[in-house]
C-alpha cells in the first residue's frame, strides 16, 4: 500500500508540474483524475469501515474430537461506493491455525462464505474472525478492525474408548459383592409380609409358622465401594526434543482416559467419583451422568499450579469407602511411585494410566517395575499424533 501511494503521489506531482510549466491541459486532466481517484478511494474506505458487519455462526456448539465443524461467515456493509473484497483473519485456536479468508466478489454489499475445520483437540474455544481488513478497489488505503462480537463458544468433547472394568477385590466386582450381601440369610435388617414376586429363599419359615402368615426377610443394601479417579491437571511434560504441537495430544489422551474409566464404571452401575481442580473445581459423581463430565473435561485448562502429589495426599485421607483408585498422569517420578505404593497398602486396588510418547524409556521402566512389585496395575496410553 505504501509503495502504491508513493508511486501515485510522484505521478500526481509530475503531471501537475508539467501542466503548470507547459500549460498543457491534458497533463492537468490526468492529475485531476489521479486526485479524484485518490479522494474516492479514501472516501470509500472511510464510509465502508463504519458500516461493515461480520457475523459467524457454528453448525453445532458441541462436537466430539475428530468431527468436522462448519462455520458460516457473513460480511455486509452499507457503503454506496465500491470497495475491494474484505479479507478476514481467522482466530487461531488449538483446532484452527491462523489464516486469512479473501472474499472473491468485488463490491458486493453482503457475502457469505463457508469455513470448515476439523476439531482435532479437546477444549473450549471461540473460533471465528479475529479481525477484518477493508480496502479500496485500487489498494491505496486499508483499515483493519475487530468484529463487535467474539462469536459462540465451541466445546470439543473427549471421546471415551474401551477399558478393562475395575476390580474391588481379587476377582470380584462391586455389584456381585452387593448381591451376596443382600442374600445373606444370617443378617436380615427387617421383616414384612409376603408380596407376590418375592423369592422363596427369603421366607422366614419359623416366624411364618408362629404368625400363621408368610413373613419375608428384608436386607439392608450395603453401600458399594466406589472408584476414585485422580487426573493430573498440571501442565504435561514433553520429552526433550518433542515439538510443542505434541502437547495437545498428551492433554487429549489424559482427558479421554479419565472419561473412559468413568464411562466403564457407570455402564457397570458402580459408584465413581472424579475430583477436578483448577479453574472450575468440582467433585464429579457418576450419578451426574456422562454429558456433564464430558463438558467439564472439555473445559480443563491444564494450568493447575498445585502439584499432583499434593492432590493425591489430600485424597488419601478419605479412602475408607474406596474400593479402587485410578491415576491418570503424563509423568512418573520417584515421589509419585512412593505415594501410589502407600495408597495401595491402605487397601484399595490401584491402577495407573501413564500417558507418554516414550513407553520404552529406561528411566520409566525402573519406576514401573517398582509399582508392579507392589501390586499396582500399570497401563500405558499412547497419545495420537
Amino acid at each position: 500500500m505504501k509503495s502504491t501511494l508513493t508511486t501515485l503521489s510522484v505521478s500526481f506531482g509530475f503531471l501537475l508540474l508539467c501542466a503548470l510549466s507547459m500549460g498543457n491541459r491534458m497533463y492537468l486532466l490526468l492529475s485531476l483524475l489521479i486526485a479524484i481517484a485518490w479522494g474516492l478511494a479514501y472516501l470509500s474506505v472511510r464510509t465502508a469501515e463504519k458500516s461493515v458487519q461480520v457475523h459467524h455462526g457454528l453448525n453445532s456448539t458441541k462436537v466430539n474430537r475428530g468431527d468436522s465443524v462448519a462455520m458460516e461467515v457473513s460480511v455486509s456493509h452499507k457503503s454506496i461506493l465500491p470497495i475491494a473484497p474484505v479479507s478476514l483473519k481467522m482466530r487461531a485456536t488449538s483446532n484452527t491455525p491462523a489464516g486469512t479468508i479473501h472474499l472473491t466478489e468485488l463490491g458486493r454489499r453482503k457475502q457469505k462464505v463457508a469455513y470448515r475445520f476439523t476439531a482435532e483437540h479437546v477444549g473450549a474455544m471461540f473460533p471465528g474472525v479475529e479481525s477484518f481488513v477493508v480496502s479500496d478497489v485500487f489498494g491505496l488505503f486499508k483499515k483493519e478492525h475487530q468484529p463487535d462480537n467474539a462469536g459462540h463458544e465451541l466445546l470439543v468433547l473427549p471421546v471415551p474408548f474401551d477399558v478393562e472394568p475395575l476390580t474391588f477385590a481379587a476377582g470380584d466386582m462391586g455389584v456381585e459383592t452387593m448381591k451376596r450381601a443382600m442374600e445373606d440369610p444370617s443378617s436380615p435388617s427387617d421383616f414384612r409380609t409376603y408380596q407376590p414376586g418375592d423369592p422363596l429363599k427369603r421366607i422366614h419359615w419359623k416366624m411364618s409358622a408362629r404368625r400363621r402368615e408368610i413373613i419375608i426377610r428384608q436386607f439392608e443394601e450395603p453401600a458399594l465401594p466406589d472408584a476414585l479417579v485422580l487426573m493430573d491437571t498440571s501442565a504435561p511434560s514433553l520429552p526433550e526434543g518433542m515439538p510443542p504441537a505434541k502437547l495437545a495430544f498428551l492433554q487429549d489422551a489424559v482427558l479421554e482416559t479419565a472419561a473412559s474409566v468413568v464411562s466403564c464404571q457407570i455402564s457397570h452401575e458402580n459408584p465413581v467419583r472424579l475430583p477436578l481442580v483448577g479453574d472450575r473445581p468440582m467433585e464429579y459423581h457418576g450419578t451426574m451422568g456422562m454429558p456433564i463430565l464430558l463438558d467439564e473435561l472439555a473445559r480443563v485448562t491444564f494450568n493447575e499450579t498445585e502439584r499432583f502429589e499434593r492432590v493425591i495426599l489430600m485424597q488419601m485421607n478419605d479412602l475408607r469407602k474406596t474400593g479402587a483408585v485410578v491415576i491418570v498422569t503424563t509423568r512418573l517420578t520417584s515421589v509419585l511411585v512412593d505415594l501410589i505404593g502407600r495408597m495401595k497398602r491402605m487397601g484399595p486396588n490401584v491402577r495407573l494410566y501413564l500417558v507418554t510418547f516414550r513407553m520404552t524409556d529406561p528411566s520409566l521402566q525402573g519406576l514401573v517395575g517398582r509399582l508392579q512389585q507392589q501390586g499396582v496395575e500399570v497401563n500405558f496410553v499412547s497419545p495420537q499424533g
